[in-house]
């Protein structure tokens, strides 16, 4: 071991598992619990450690001693750099089996009820390419190197890509990314090489002001394409001279152009203006047979085809006849309710977004169902007596709340409702446990179905049926 004032090294550590956030976690002779970045179990290696805190460490590996069998080499020129997946590193397998372990754990520590059933994680086909959503940043700072830094005619080079985690005003300039699928990277590499060649001012994050913003790419199953251009002032010539640029590049790749003028100090759009440029304005994408229209503002489940499998899984797990009243809880866009429609009498969804319960009004339309009734709210406010007895009680509950779970006065309305089943739709498995132990007075667990949406990153999503004890 040896030490400095601040940071310090270890060497020889055993590397034994993955910790919160997908971070790779050791232990020293000495007791000391590390986490450290860029390990995989497995390893053992020499870990400089950053600081300490708390009696843990964080730190970084120095020198790897012994590889890990499940140690394989990334594919991606930017891993470690960006952090955007962070586990391409690891085996794909062995990403199955933390995450698989990560639902097991949650359930087993935190609901603490038994689970009858443990399914086999549900693993994705495509493991690059499967995003239908990305957003990049202009940024005047490029994220340098460590062979860069001498070089001081870099430091303020610009770029198009992903932020670096912990350097809210660098960006790393992306040239290939395998998270969606082409013409991502052409129309990004476009748009960063048509802003240079115009001389347009890219975004500056510390000082707020530039011209290039943000771009968001959306691109479907079936091969549409939209792209929304954030710009950080309105300049009506400078727009138009450079959409038209990148139209007359890729133009065939484009379904829609949008953008938006932000002078806000954050990056979210949801409360400016949308201006369409060329094109519909929207993009389609279909599950099954289903077809859902997507906006610049709306969310969408961002991994096409495994929402087709968590959507059949949740239908499967509802075990509907036609008759039964659904309730479809924090049902965003509705998509999940739409799924299930022709399945049930009906279906009521509550979301409190009150854009996507337009999206989700529309989509139902545009599909041609009539049984599917969406009302905007927060769940634990609107699911009282009165809307039990305007709506009837429900047979089945559909819940997917967000990451921080379920509201302990909305949990508590579920036993009071009384449906046969609920199907618990999760992206945190610990606020799905959290829920499930308060449930387990009235509901045991039939069924835990683990789903890769994510792959080379720790995310996890999770379904669960809970079934009323009799």
């Amino acid at each position: 071991m040896r030490r400095g004032s601040k940071s310090f090294v270890v060497e020889d550590v055993p590397i034994h598992g993955i910790a919160d956030k997908g971070r790779a976690v050791g232990r020293t002779t000495d007791g000391l619990v590390v986490f450290v970045e860029g390990a995989v179990p497995g390893d053992v290696a020499d870990v400089h450690i950053l600081y300490k805190r708390h009696g843990y460490g964080e730190g970084r590996i120095e020198r790897l001693r012994v590889a890990s069998p499940h140690r394989v080499t990334p594919f991606c020129r930017h891993f470690s750099v960006c952090g955007g997946c962070k586990w391409q590193h690891l085996d794909y397998a062995a990403q199955l089996a933390h995450k698989q372990q990560t639902v097991v754990d949650a359930f087993e520590r935190i609901a603490k009820t038994p689970v009858r059933a443990f399914m086999p994680i549900v693993a994705a086909p495509q493991t690059t390419h499967y995003r239908n959503k990305l957003e990049f940043a202009f940024s005047t700072r490029r994220w340098l190197l460590p062979e860069e830094l001498a070089d001081d005619a870099l430091v303020a080079s610009p770029a198009l890509g992903f932020h670096r985690s912990g350097a809210f005003d660098k960006v790393v300039d992306i040239h290939e990314c395998w998270l969606q699928p082409e013409p991502s990277n052409l129309i990004r590499n476009t748009a960063r090489q048509i802003a240079l060649e115009q001389g347009l001012s890219f975004y500056d994050l510390r000082n707020h002001q530039g011209f290039l913003r943000n771009l968001m790419l959306r691109i479907t199953s079936i091969g549409e394409t939209l792209a929304l251009f954030s710009f950080g002032y309105d300049d009506t010539a400078a727009i138009q001279r450079y959409l038209d640029a990148l139209l007359e590049h890729v133009g065939a790749h484009l379904t829609t152009v949008v953008y938006c003028i932000n002078a806000k100090r954050n990056d979210s759009v949801a409360d400016l203006d949308i201006l369409t440029y060329y094109g519909k304005g929207f993009v389609i994408e279909q599950l099954g047979e289903l077809r859902f229209k997507i906006g610049p503002k709306s969310f969408f489940q961002t991994n096409s085809i495994q929402a087709k499998k968590l959507y059949d899984i949740v239908l499967a797990f509802t075990e509907l006849t036609g008759r039964e009243n659904v309730f479809d809880l924090y049902s965003g866009t509705g998509s999940i309710a739409l799924y299930v429609a022709r399945h049930c009498r009906q279906v009521i969804g509550i979301e409190e977004v009150a854009e996507a319960i337009a999206d989700a009004e529309e989509n139902r339309v545009w599909n041609g169902i009539n049984n599917a009734y969406f009302y905007t709210g927060d769940v634990k406010d609107l699911l009282t007596p009165a809307f039990i007895k305007q709506h009837g009680r429900p047979d089945v509950i559909i819940t997917d709340p967000p990451r921080a779970g379920m509201h302990e006065r909305a949990v508590r309305f579920l036993l009071e409702c009384g449906a046969r089943r609920i199907v618990y739709v999760s992206c945190n498995p610990a606020t799905q446990a959290r829920d499930i132990h308060l449930l387990a007075s009235r509901y045991e667990v039939a069924r835990v179905q683990p789903v890769d949406m994510f792959p080379h990153t720790h995310h996890v999503e999770s379904v669960a049926l809970l079934e009323q004890r009799t």
